[in-house]
């Protein structure tokens, strides 16, 4: 049972990527699935949570308007638009299950329900 991250890469400010969350061993739709991302010597902190029913999602402030994350029922998937990069959005960004299936209405309290942790993908914006 494992999560994983993919998709990240170099981009300049301003820029897009989608990251995408795939799981091996169980279904993601049957979850809450949410990202985080750790920069260089920060602590890890939330991005956004995708509930198991889709209308119930939670961002941080700091990405709201230019995050967006969604479900990829026909792959099983959870993916992560990012729009309007900027380069305190630099980090190694990952995945994580709660087996739940909801996400903590506060962004700050995500990281209390994850009980599986996926390898992360680094992103990287120049500025």
């Amino acid at each position: 049972v494992q999560l994983q991250a993919s998709g990240g890469g170099l981009v300049q400010t301003g820029g897009s990527l989608n990251l995408s969350c795939t799981g091996v061993g169980f279904r993601l739709r049957d979850n809450a699935i949410a990202w985080f991302r750790q920069a260089p010597g920060n602590e890890r902190e939330p991005v956004a949570c995708i509930s198991q029913s889709p209308s119930r999602i939670t961002y941080a402030n700091s990405v709201k308007g230019r995050f967006t994350i969604s479900r990829d029922f026909a792959e099983d998937t959870v993916n992560l638009q990012m729009r309007g990069l900027r380069p305190e959005d630099t980090a190694v960004y990952s995945c994580a299950r709660d087996r739940s299936g909801y996400c903590a209405r506060d962004a700050e309290y995500l990281v209390y329900g994850m009980d599986l942790w996926g390898k992360g993908t680094l992103v990287t914006v120049s500025s």
